[in-house]
């Protein structure tokens, strides 16, 4: 029988007949592909499906238009996708990565990761990524056979290695998965992992600018001084004299994203052309990525984040809300570490007699699995203040 999606063309690609299997063997059910399963199950799962009122950068309460987790995750797809079918890569495989990436940030974006890897200094740390993958090891539980949702080998390697090989010391999540599964952690991801990686880059490079546009955090004039930016504005001014502005902002995000997937794939080729990897694990043991930006293009992303820092992710009205969500957080996992009768029932009873580290790690898990508007309808159950966000 078939196998639906586009079977990869390069030697290098990851194959999912040659993947090193799941945790738990399954039979092969259907015209599916492992890597096509491996997605589908993470489209279906609960935390994704959470990923839509978890914040970006604009909280919910600013507005339909921003993007969410959930809005960003599926740009990262789009990119991925469209970077894999170009390499003759897995496309399956390395959408299932970009679907899973940010499985495990909590509410209030990176505001609320800083706070809880605060409140959890002491039990080991939070971190997003290793969240990620504690999220479909152990914490979704939609089958009779097994915690978790029994990915593909390949798939719990690129959330682990979303930002390259793991050094000592280990985020708590990935050190104690690392006791049940060998995830080569000294290596570099396939390449299909450092697709869904980049994607990541480039997308959250792309809707930020085109959020903070949108958002009047500053304006078009102002980013005609940083690399390719400048120049692809240039370019729509020259064919568009006084197009709208709407209309301008749609077109620099469209004509930025075609410059940085091309950039990708034509130095991928360079790299790999140099290289001469001949299997995909020839691409996990050359000790550096094979998927990346040219120099120029990564000295004119890296520009662009340098600008992205003080105009938009340390805006003052994006700060003065992201303190007050983070106060919310805190607030939270104090009150539930101080009693455990705040819990609902179900986490409440998950939290007994266990040992005040694993109590705390349990309570991560709770906080990190909550959506923006939850945590908000939490904290006011739990104060008498309501947290004001705006």
């Amino acid at each position: 029988m078939a196998v639906a999606g586009a079977e990869p063309r390069a030697p290098w690609a990851s194959r999912a007949e040659d993947s090193r299997g799941r945790l738990y063997p399954e039979p092969g059910a259907d015209a599916r592909s492992a890597f096509r399963r491996d997605a589908d199950r993470i489209i279906h799962s609960s935390a994704f499906r959470r990923l839509a009122y978890k914040t970006q950068v604009f909280s919910y309460h600013e507005g339909d238009h921003y993007r969410t987790r959930l809005t960003h995750t599926l740009e990262v797809v789009q990119v991925a996708r469209s970077i894999a079918r170009a390499l003759g890569l897995d496309e399956d495989l390395s959408e299932a990565l970009a679907l899973a990436h940010d499985l495990g940030h909590p509410p209030f974006a990176h505001a609320g990761e800083r706070v809880l890897d605060a409140c959890m200094r002491a039990y080991g740390g939070f971190d997003h990524n290793a969240q990620s993958l504690r999220v479909v090891t152990r914490l979704e539980n939609r089958y009779p056979d097994f915690d978790g949702l029994n990915l593909s080998w390949e798939v719990h390697e690129g959330i682990v290695k979303h930002n390259g090989p793991q050094q000592a010391p280990l985020p708590h999540a990935i050190e104690v998965h690392a006791e049940r599964q060998d995830l080569w952690l000294w290596s570099w991801p396939s390449a299909e992992a450092q697709v869904a990686a980049i994607a990541d880059d480039i997308a959250y490079d792309v809707h930020d600018l085109d959020d903070g546009l949108r958002a009047d955090l500053f304006g078009i004039d102002e980013l005609k001084d940083l690399p390719l930016v400048g120049a692809i504005i240039a370019g729509i001014e020259e064919r568009w004299p006084g197009l709208d502005r709407s209309r301008f902002i749609h077109e620099l995000g469209r004509r930025m994203i075609t410059a940085l997937i091309a950039d990708v794939v034509g130095e991928a080729h360079r790299r790999i052309s140099a290289a001469g990897p001949s299997s995909a694990d020839d691409i996990r043991r050359l000790g550096r990525p094979m998927v990346g930006f040219s120099a120029g293009t990564a000295e004119a992303e890296r520009a662009i984040k340098s600008f992205l820092f003080p105009r938009m992710y340390r805006h003052p009205r994006v700060v003065r809300t992201m303190e007050a969500a983070g106060d919310v957080v805190r607030e939270l996992f104090e009150r539930y570490m101080a009693d455990t009768d705040a819990l609902p029932p179900e986490w409440r009873a998950s939290v007994e007699g266990r040992t005040e580290a694993a109590r705390a790690r349990r309570i991560a898990d709770f906080l990190a699995g909550q959506t923006d508007r939850y945590a908000l309808a939490e904290h006011a159950r739990l104060f008498d203040r309501a947290a004001e966000l705006r």
